[in-house]
C-alpha cells in the first residue's frame, strides 16, 4: 500500500478518476443479507422500516456491474454470528435498553437462510469476508484480503449506514485507507439516521459520492 499512497501527493484536487482508479481501489459491499434486507428477513419481521433498502440495493448492483467491467475487485462482506461469537457486552447493552437479546442475537446466524446474501451475489473471483461483529476488520482476514489486492482505496456501500458501514469506514480510515462512500448505495432504517451517519462520516473520515459519479470515474 505504501507505493500507492506515495503517489497520492501528485494527484490534482478533485480528480475522482485518479483517486478511485481501478488499480488502487476495491468495492466493498457490506451486509446486504436476507435478515437485513429482505421482506421476510429477521428485521422486517420485527417491524423495522425497510423502505429505503431496495433503492440502495439497486444502486449497489449498478456499482458492482461497473466495478467488474473496470476490473475493480469486489469484496462481499457479511455478518455471520454464532453462540460462540455472541458478545456478552452487546447482550447486556440490549437488556439495559429494554431490547430482546435472545431474539436479536439470531440475526445472520451462520448457515441460516437469513445469513445469505440478498440481491447481488458474489461471482467467481470476488472475495467474501464474514465477520462476527460490526466492522469488517474485526475478527476477519479483511486486512489481508486488501493487502493481497494491492489497494489503498475503498469504495463502500451497503447496510446499514450508521452501523456496519460506519464501523468499517472508520476502521479503514484508522488504517490509512482512502475511503469513499457511495451515499445513495447505502441505507439505514430511517432517513434521519442515514443522513446523520453520513454527515458524521463526511466530517471525519470519508468522502461522499453518488453512484453515478463513481461509475463515471470507472468508465474508460
Amino acid at each position: 500500500m505504501t507505493e500507492l499512497a506515495e503517489n497520492t501527493s501528485s494527484e490534482g484536487a478533485g480528480d475522482l478518476k485518479a483517486w478511485i482508479a481501478p488499480d488502487r481501489t476495491a468495492l466493498c459491499v457490506i451486509d446486504i443479507q436476507v435478515d437485513f434486507a429482505a421482506p421476510d428477513g429477521l428485521l422486517a419481521g420485527f417491524g423495522v422500516d425497510m423502505s429505503a433498502v431496495p433503492a440502495a440495493i439497486a444502486k449497489t448492483e449498478s456499482l458492482i456491474a461497473a466495478a467488474r467491467k473496470a476490473g475493480v475487485p469486489v469484496i462481499f462482506i457479511g455478518l455471520s454470528t454464532s453462540p460462540e461469537t455472541d458478545s456478552p457486552s452487546w447482550g447486556e447493552w440490549m437488556r439495559r435498553r429494554h431490547g430482546d437479546p435472545e431474539a436479536e442475537s439470531n440475526v445472520c446466524r451462520a448457515g441460516s437462510p437469513g445469513a445469505a446474501f440478498y440481491g447481488p451475489q458474489p461471482q467467481p473471483g470476488d472475495r467474501v469476508v464474514l465477520k462476527p461483529k460490526y466492522s469488517a476488520f474485526y475478527g476477519t482476514d479483511f486486512a489481508d484480503v486488501l493487502c493481497d489486492a494491492g489497494v489503498d482505496t475503498l469504495v463502500v456501500c451497503g447496510l446499514t449506514t450508521e452501523c456496519c458501514v460506519d464501523c468499517t469506514v472508520r476502521d479503514a480510515f484508522h488504517r490509512d485507507y482512502h475511503v469513499f462512500i457511495a451515499d445513495d448505495a447505502c441505507a439505514a432504517y430511517g432517513a434521519d439516521v442515514h443522513e446523520a451517519a453520513l454527515q458524521s462520516l463526511e466530517l471525519n473520515c470519508a468522502i461522499l459520492k453518488k453512484t453515478a459519479d463513481i461509475q463515471g470515474a470507472w468508465e474508460n
